[in-house]
């Protein structure tokens, strides 16, 4: 069985503790939230990591 080889980008995402992540959430959630960070300049991804961070860093 053939290796698979790790893209730059792969060793990068590995070097800076990046995960590939799959959630369902609402068509309509995803549009909106999708266009109010484009709205504003912010990728969805660093939004996405903000906002994870501060929910679960509540009530500590």
């Amino acid at each position: 069985m053939e290796e698979k080889k790790a893209r730059p980008q792969d060793r990068w995402d590995a070097k800076a503790g990046m995960v590939p992540k799959t959630y369902k959430v609402k068509k309509e959630a995803a549009e909106a939230f999708a266009a109010k960070c484009k709205e504003q300049g912010v990728s969805i991804g660093i939004k996405l990591s903000e906002l994870m961070i501060e929910y679960a860093e509540q009530d500590k």
